[in-house]
This record gives C-alpha cells, structure tokens and sequence, in this order.
C-alpha cells in the first residue's frame, strides 16, 4: 500500500511516499484502520487538527473501504489568504 503525503504530513513522516509492507497492511481494510495504524506509527500526525485522507482522488470517509492498490493521499489542514 502506497500512501502520498503532502505539506506537513510528508514533514512528519520524513518522506513523500510511504509504502507500507503487506504485512503490516493485513487489517488495514478502512480509512479508520489506517488512520489507527498511522497515529501509533507516527504519533505526530494524530496531533493535527485535521487531516483528510483521498482514495483514488476522491475525499473518503472513515468506512471507505481499502484495497491494496488503492491511490491513498494525506491531506492535513492548509491556510492561506
């Protein structure tokens, strides 16, 4: 599983891409098991106010489904004028 990380998401984790091993992708079937596993991974990340996950370019929701092919993006919060 290939997870794009953009702004400071990619800060955090150290990289722009994340490819996370099939063995550690076995119960990650949701947009709520992966945010799990990122938050105990990268502790950081669960401290953002906010952070929108994209499946297949698309916002997703907590119970959005997750197949290993899946195009995954973090997306944390932004500002700007």
């Amino acid at each position: 599983m290939d997870i794009k990380l953009f702004g400071i998401a990619g800060d955090i984790v150290g990289k722009t891409t994340l490819s996370l091993p099939a063995s550690d992708t076995a119960g990650i079937n949701n947009v709520a098991a992966l945010k799990a596993y990122l938050y105990k991974t990268y502790p950081k990340l669960g401290e953002l106010t906010s952070m929108a996950i994209a499946v297949n370019k698309s916002y997703a929701r907590e119970d959005t489904s997750l197949e290993p092919m899946d195009e995954i993006a973090l997306i944390p919060p932004v500002s700007g004028g």
